[in-house]
């Protein structure tokens, strides 16, 4: 199976899906730490998908997406973004507008103190 096969396969097999370096618990660069620890934090359930495991992968998502940096979140298949984007929707509340338009489950409270904590 190609690597563009097999990334299709998981962002259609899965809700949520982050393309970052290292694992969701253990994250192996800042970016995909933040993007991972948002999710956590929200209890967003998501598979985890680490580009350092495997070449192929790490150049498939770029060109998959034709987006050039990882990490990479999708949602109901739909590539969002990147670090700085899931930031700034996390913080203006769009995240939380895109998770509940994709009936997609997660703690409204915590997302709201991520706001308050960032004000």
């Amino acid at each position: 199976m190609s690597a563009e096969e097999q990334i299709r396969q998981t962002v259609e097999a899965n809700d949520v899906v982050l393309y970052m370096k290292g694992t969701k618990t253990m994250p192996q660069c800042g970016f995909s730490s933040r993007v991972a620890g948002v999710l956590n934090f929200m209890g967003v359930e998501y598979a985890d998908v680490n580009v350092l495991a495997d070449d192929a992968i790490r150049q498939g998502i770029k060109d998959y997406s034709d987006w050039p940096t990882i990490p990479q979140l999708y949602v109901k298949g739909e590539f969002v973004g990147g670090c700085d984007i899931i930031t700034e929707m996390t913080l203006s509340g769009e995240l939380d507008q895109l998770l509940d338009s994709k009936g997609v489950s997660y703690d409204k409270d915590a997302a709201e103190k991520i706001r308050e904590a960032n004000a």
